[in-house]
């Protein structure tokens, strides 16, 4: 799948709770839009949403619900630490 990385940030949840990094991307797939991922440390823990929907406060399932599956090993690499990239 190509995708456009846009941006990325890593979060936490208040002082002692789970990490978690968000991507801002496009997708040039066949669903092309731009999207927001939501990755949590453990692999297949992934959310997907199509920002333009979000925006408009889609937030259903089968409507603005996505594969993270799909996106998942691209979204990871593009969160991964800068030298763990060139190992992937």
């Amino acid at each position: 799948m190509k995708l456009k990385i846009l941006a990325t940030a890593h979060h936490r949840n208040g002082i002692c709770g789970a990490p978690f990094a968000v991507v801002l991307f496009e997708d040039q797939g066949s669903q092309a839009s731009r999207k927001v991922a939501v990755l949590f440390d453990n692999e297949y823990h992934c959310a997907v949403l199509d920002v333009a929907k979000l925006a408009a406060g889609d937030i259903a399932f089968g409507s603005n619900s996505w594969r993270g599956d799909d996106f998942e090993p691209e979204l990871r690499k593009a969160t991964a630490p800068s030298g763990a990239k060139e190992a992937l």
